[in-house]
């Protein structure tokens, strides 16, 4: 799966003469353009379309996700995932670009768009077997991974680190969740560009004061990333070592598993977006790649490995492990290893903090797969089946938040896995479509170059 994400990622790039990397700067100042536009086709702005992909994409695996790859593949997993993201921007500027261009409006005016509508349109009506397939796993996914395992998340996060009770914490979720999901996309496109900035915004802040109280040690850390991104990493401390292969698995596996690239989600929300150019929302929605992993993902990043060892040592680290050594190599992992470099560094705030930020993350999480869900069982069962799948989803809400899911975990993970299969098939066999509307698109639109 990863060679194939990867590969396909590679392939784009040449085949697009790296648009990413000539048009960054242009795809930031139409997002900015695109804050407010208004037209006839779409429902939510080219902002808000980015923000419910942003919200959808930056969850768990931003903060525990990293602190994973680190703890298991080392510093140089970090590299990966840099690396991971920078191929994938394409993989995700061609599933939006597809996505609007194949998209419909259907007959209760929702303009829907993703996979399963580039495969039945792109590649004709005998290829509906292979979109179903996609609509299927990604209802599926969605009620897992979007709706059970956020809530889950959520749950777990606050009542460990406030005591709060985990069925009023599950109550005030699903309430949350009715208010602004019943509202349909419009309403999380609405929630979505104003939450995320803020949360992203709080979660960066928290970062950087942290790295900027310990500045001195970040030259070394940059030499971890890219030295160990090339060579075994020695056993240390807690640390068990890591050969170049599982630093360059566990850094692509997380940085995937945080921005989505390839999966198929994102372009469901960019196809509800008012551009009417393709290739601007295309352009926009490789963004989300840059901010999820080379912004936020860095700042987790950046924050364990500058961290040591405080002179109470918690729970869980190794015994060979003193006061002052690398906190990354100390034996913690995930979510415990994010929690200790927060709160040694800024404390009760820093605890909070994580904890809130996890929270947020996790809650537009649910948000953002909702729309995702709901698309796919528009394309399933038509619009009627709408209403009754935010009841459904917001239920499950409900029962993630309280229950243990170590199978919904299983079942969601090898959905997720299932949805790229056709996301990623109907990309290479559209490509020379995708390549003569780009090459078309440029023409029209003398900002963009390829």
């Amino acid at each position: 799966m990863l060679v194939l994400l990867v590969g396909t990622g590679l392939y784009l790039n040449f085949g697009l003469k790296f648009y990413s990397f000539r048009n960054w700067i242009r795809a930031y100042k139409c997002l900015w353009e695109g804050r407010d536009h208004k037209s006839e086709h779409g429902e939510i702005s080219p902002w808000n379309a980015l923000m419910t992909a942003i919200a959808a994409d930056i969850g768990t695996g931003n903060i525990v996700g990293v602190a994973t790859a680190i703890a298991i593949g080392g510093p140089g997993a970090l590299f990966w995932m840099w690396v991971t993201a920078l191929v994938g921007m394409m993989t995700k500027f061609s599933e939006v670009l597809l996505s609007v261009h194949f998209r419909e409006k259907t007959p209760a005016g929702n303009w829907v768009g993703g996979a399963m509508y580039f495969i039945k349109n792109g590649l004709g009506k005998n290829w509906t077997w292979l979109a179903i397939c996609f609509a299927v796993f990604g209802t599926c996914a969605c009620l897992g991974t979007g709706a059970m395992v956020q809530a889950n998340a959520v749950c777990g996060n606050l009542v460990s680190t406030f005591g709060l009770n985990k069925y009023i914490v599950a109550v005030v979720l699903v309430a949350l969740c009715v208010l602004v999901l019943l509202g349909g996309v419009k309403r999380v496109g609405a929630v979505a560009g104003r939450l995320v900035p803020f949360m992203a915004g709080l979660y960066i802040l928290l970062c950087l004061i942290i790295i900027g109280m310990n500045i001195e040690r970040v030259p070394a850390v940059f030499a971890w990333v890219v030295v160990d991104a090339f060579t075994p990493t020695a056993a240390q401390g807690g640390f068990v070592g890591a050969s170049i292969m599982l630093a360059i698995r566990m850094g692509m596996a997380r940085g995937i598993f945080s921005n989505e690239a390839g999966l198929g989600t994102a372009p469901m929300a960019h196809a509800a977006s008012t551009a009417e150019s393709p290739l601007v929302q295309a352009s926009i929605g490789m963004l989300d790649v840059f901010i999820d992993t080379i912004i936020v993902c860095s700042m987790t990043g950046f924050v364990i490995l500058v961290g040591v060892v405080p002179d109470v040592i918690p729970a869980g680290v190794a015994a060979n492990v003193a006061p002052g050594d690398p906190l990354w190599s100390s034996g913690l992992n995930g979510g415990a290893l994010t929690a200790v470099a927060f709160g040694s560094a800024l404390s009760t705030l820093g605890e909070y903090g994580v904890s809130i930020s996890l929270a947020l993350f996790a809650f537009t999480t649910t948000l953002g797969w909702c729309v995702y869900g709901e698309r796919c069982v528009i394309f399933l069962f038509g619009d009627k089946a709408q209403l009754a799948f935010r009841i459904v989803y917001c239920a499950a809400v409900g029962v993630g938040a309280v229950i243990a899911l170590d199978m919904v975990w299983l079942i969601a993970d090898t959905c997720n896995a299932l949805m790229a299969f056709p996301n990623l098939f109907g990309i290479l066999f559209l490509s020379p479509v995708l390549f003569q509307i780009v090459r078309e698109e440029v023409k029209k639109d003398p900002r963009f170059v390829c």
